[in-house]
Formats: structure tokens, sequence, C-alpha cells
């Protein structure tokens, strides 16, 4: 009976066992964020417009007044061509 023949085999044994893997020590490095100047500017665009008022106060008020003096008058052609004009610029 061999007896080195065992004693190889529990020697790759052991070896494969007792591996360490070694690991690096490696620097963090933290995240930044840069932006550009053209972002900086869209941010700023973006800004203003919302925080710009949709609704114009006195179109609103000369409309209302036309309405209440009985002056408002708009034709059911004019009606039309806008509803055409904001879908076709919504598919835009």
């Amino acid at each position: 009976m061999r007896i080195d023949g065992v004693n190889k085999i529990n020697n790759i044994y052991n070896k494969n066992a007792t591996k360490v893997n070694k690991i690096e020590s490696t620097t963090k490095e933290k995240d930044s964020l840069n932006i550009s100047n053209y972002g900086k500017d869209l941010q700023k665009a973006k800004k203003v417009v919302k925080d710009t008022f949709d609704i114009r106060q006195s179109k609103v008020d000369y409309i209302k007044g036309q309405m209440e003096s009985g002056t408002y008058n708009i034709g059911a052609k004019e009606v039309a061509d806008k509803l055409v004009d904001n879908y076709f610029d919504s598919k835009i």
C-alpha cells in the first residue's frame, strides 16, 4: 500500500485551504459633480420660466370687461382655428 499518494492529496487539500487572498488597500475618492456654464444657464432659465405667471391678468380683465358689456364676440372659425393650431402644436 502506498501512503505517499494519500499524503500528496492531503498536501494539495491543505494548500488550497490555507490560501489567503490579499486585499490591497485603496484610497477612496469622493464623488463630485461639475455643472458646465451652459448647464447653469439652463437652470437659471428654467427657474425664471417656473417663477413666471402663466396668466396675464391685464388680458383677462380686458376680456372679462368685454364679456360683461356684451361686446366680446368670437366666431366659430376663429375657435376652430385655435383648436386645430393647439392640437398640432402639441404633437410637435
